[in-house]
């Protein structure tokens, strides 16, 4: 790697200047794969235990290596390409590694998390979903065995005795929800036998991009207290016969709607108040039920499943089963659906999939398509990246794009393009935006007598099997996102190769060029032949961000094809546009995130404090002066500790959850402050400081009051019948981030009306 490009920084350079001298230690890699090679089972499993213990750094990575290809050869029949070892120092020396689909990451995972084990290190890999979590450790629990390493995997399924039980192993395999849900449940443990996750120590993170920017900025919700949010159905029946253009507009970017001045007015007349007068909470209803019709739309954004919301990750193509709206929005969208609107709560803590990872002391992980986002994980993580060559070289043709003029034509192209390779038994994987798209294409191909296998978020319990008959010839798959799928697509032989192998086809572009990258990477596998191609139309989402795109209509031939270089560059504009957004809102998230984040360790540090020591006891006991000794008068010694332990602990807990009320009123009206000409995140960080400020004075004032009226028994203070009772039960899920787009937009557009 020359001095210019480092010198440039670019995404990968770093990280392949510390891991390029492993490419020129053949003679050692073969001189301990003959030592290992003699070596019984029982004989591997020692030397694995010791192969840390003496020699340099890279002497003892060397040998690491020679080890788990040998392990790996034994237990799976599964011997590791030099370029897959290249990936286990990557990953060893806490780096992000890209390897292409099929070039076997799940293995050089499993091998990496062994690594860091033998080195007395507890490993948490996280992935997507609790499927992959589950398959994978599985699938690798052989060579963890060899290894001398115990290794078990968390999923939703496991009670909590299983899953304490599963987070003891050395290596812990999980999706990055369920590891940060089990976090925020040993938020509020109240004996040290209940905390599931005792520490974060080393996390390798399975489609990182997809985790560590993708879901970066999703907060992981703790819910308790649980309530029912009405969503108004009077005003969801009025705003569903408002007129688009005419009674509301939606912004360019399609973040943000609002009523006219012509709206406002009908709106007014039949709900007979004033909107900007004393019908304000009318007004953030129309606001929310508004939202909920003209921006969050059926089989894109979620689906009804058995008269209930279920929310689709945009970025993983699949339902989120833990997800739902914020603020009313959920409720709203019920009330749209006509359906009965499901509990909320109280949050009682919350943290980004972001804050989850920065609590790990080393941070590592994989992906197909790092390089796009070095820039973000070298912001935001500190990460640098390892490029890893594939096996054999990639021979797929990925074609120019292919530009339509609306919707319908494009669909019509793509029928016509499968149809046309379906005859010749070459294999076609269609990748759609939404569950719409994908049954729109099913069915029109269908009715060209073309068989189809559908995955998408309504119904993806089969989708082994699907993505695992993909390559056969004539097969037709069509499949909303897939990223994060976790299998690949083998053709199925010789003929199909001959065919041209696999044609993946994007039904338009992705707002982020990484996901069109994952689609294209599900042909060409291990050198296979293959090609690739995308149809837009002008009517795509994503090409609403450029309007100037919209001047190509008339240039369309009679099928609707746009033959144009300057149309196809703004195509490729519009995604810059849409991944700059993506970045600005993770930035946004983290600035505000990143104080609340450091308040909760502070508050957590006190907590385990209170848990351990007398400290905190003695300072209550001084503030109750008299009422102290009065108890230490009638009480053991251990009674009254406990009871006031007992105490301050809900106390510190309440005090959290008022605080985090606070900090998310905080931030909604937080940006009203440019126009003070304050700068929204200073003035948060600004006002957060000094509520926090008299944290810990108001958990002590809160536990004098209580422990000077409630009454104090042999058995210490009944808080429940004093009326200060925990949850009787919590649950957890996933909220969206911004989902009303820039405050700002919508502030100004109120006060200009």
């Amino acid at each position: 790697m020359g001095l210019f490009s480092r010198l440039l920084n670019r995404p990968g350079a770093q990280a392949e200047k510390a891991t390029g001298w492993f490419e020129k230690a053949t003679a050692q890699l073969d001189e301990a794969a003959r030592e290992f090679a003699d070596l019984s089972d029982a004989e591997l499993t020692e030397a694995a235990a010791e192969v840390f213990a003496t020699g340099t750094a890279r002497e003892t990575l060397v040998r690491y290596a020679a080890l788990a290809r040998e392990a790996a050869e034994r237990t799976l029949g599964e011997r590791a390409y030099d370029t897959q070892l290249l990936g286990l120092i990557g990953l060893l020396q806490g780096h992000i590694v890209q390897m292409a689909t099929g070039e076997g990451k799940t293995l050089v995972g499993a091998l990496a998390a062994a690594g860091y084990a033998l080195q007395g290190r507890r490993v948490h890999v996280v992935s997507v979903n609790d499927y992959l979590a589950v398959r994978d450790r599985t699938w690798m629990h052989p060579v963890f065995d060899l290894l001398g390493v115990s290794s078990a995997a968390i999923s939703a399924a496991q009670d909590d005795e299983h899953r304490r039980e599963s987070y003891r192993a050395e290596v812990v395999y999980g999706s990055v929800t369920e590891v940060g849900f089990d976090v925020l449940r040993d938020r509020f443990v109240l004996d040290d036998d209940d905390i599931r996750v005792t520490d974060r120590d080393v996390v390798i993170v399975d489609e990182a991009d997809s985790v560590l920017i993708d879901e970066a900025r999703v907060p992981l919700v703790l819910a308790g207290s649980s309530s029912i949010e009405d969503g108004n159905e009077r005003i969801a029946a009025l705003v569903e016969t408002l007129t688009p253009g005419t009674d509301y507009e939606i912004s360019p970017d399609r973040r943000a709607v609002s009523l006219t001045d012509a709206g406002v007015t009908r709106v007014e007349e039949e709900l007979d108040v004033e909107l900007y007068g004393d019908g304000a909470a009318d007004l953030a209803a129309v606001n929310l039920a508004l939202y909920a019709k003209a921006l969050v739309k059926r089989d894109i954004d979620y689906l009804v499943v058995d008269g209930r919301i279920k929310l689709i990750s945009a970025s993983r193509g699949r339902v989120a089963e833990l997800q739902r709206w914020p603020d009313g929005l959920q409720a709203a969208v019920e009330a749209k659906e006509k359906l009965a609107t499901t509990e909320s709560g109280e949050i009682l803590d919350q943290m980004t999939v972001e804050e989850l990872i920065h609590g790990y002391a080393t941070v590592c992980g994989m992906t197909g398509t790092a390089l796009a986002v070095g820039d973000d994980l070298r912001e935001f993580y500190d990460l640098e990246i390892v490029p890893v060559d594939t096996h054999l070289p990639v021979v797929r043709e990925d074609e120019a794009d292919r530009l339509y003029t609306y919707q319908e034509s494009k669909e019509r192209a793509i029928v016509e393009e499968v149809v046309d390779n379906h005859a010749k038994d070459r294999p076609v994987l269609i990748g759609t935006s939404s569950v719409a798209e994908s049954e729109s294409l099913a069915q029109r191909l269908t009715e060209r007598g073309v068989e189809v296998a559908v995955l998408n978020a309504k119904d993806d319990s089969a989708e082994a099997e699907i993505i695992g008959a993909a390559g056969r010839p004539g097969a037709v798959t069509v499949s909303t996102q897939m990223a994060g799928r976790g299998t690949d697509i083998r053709l199925a032989d010789d003929t199909v190769a001959e065919a041209g192998g696999l044609l993946v086809i994007g039904a338009g572009r992705y707002p982020s060029s990484r996901l069109d990258d994952q689609l294209r990477g599900r042909a060409g596998r291990q050198g296979d032949p293959g090609t690739s191609v995308f149809f837009t139309s002008l009517e795509d989402e994503l090409l609403t961000r450029v309007p100037e795109i919209q001047r190509f209509v008339s240039e369309g031939d009679e099928t609707g094809w746009i033959d144009s270089k300057r149309a196809l560059t703004l195509v490729e504009h519009a995604q810059r546009i849409a991944e700059g957004q993506n970045t600005a809102l993770h930035r946004d998230t983290w600035r505000f995130n990143e104080l609340m984040a450091k308040q909760r360790e502070l508050v957590l540090a006190r907590r385990r404090e209170l848990r351990t020591d007398d400290e905190a006891i003695t300072e209550l006991k001084d503030r109750l002066g008299e009422k102290a000794e009065e108890l230490a008068e009638a009480h053991s010694p251990e009674v009254v500790d406990e009871s006031l332990r007992e105490v301050l602990l809900f106390h510190l807990d309440a005090r959290w959850v008022d605080h985090l009320a606070f900090l998310n009123d905080l931030r909604e009206g937080i940006h009203l402050r440019t126009f003070a000409k304050e700068k929204p995140h200073e003035a948060f960080n600004t006002e957060s400081i000094r509520v926090f400020s008299s944290f810990w004075s108001d958990v002590l004032d809160d536990s004098v009051t209580t422990v000077e009226e409630a009454e104090f028994t042999a058995d210490g203070i009944d808080l429940v019948s004093h009326g200060l009772k925990r949850p009787s039960s919590t649950w957890t899920y996933l909220t969206t981030e911004n989902a009303f787009g820039s405050d700002i937009e919508n502030i100004v557009k109120r006060i200009r009306r």
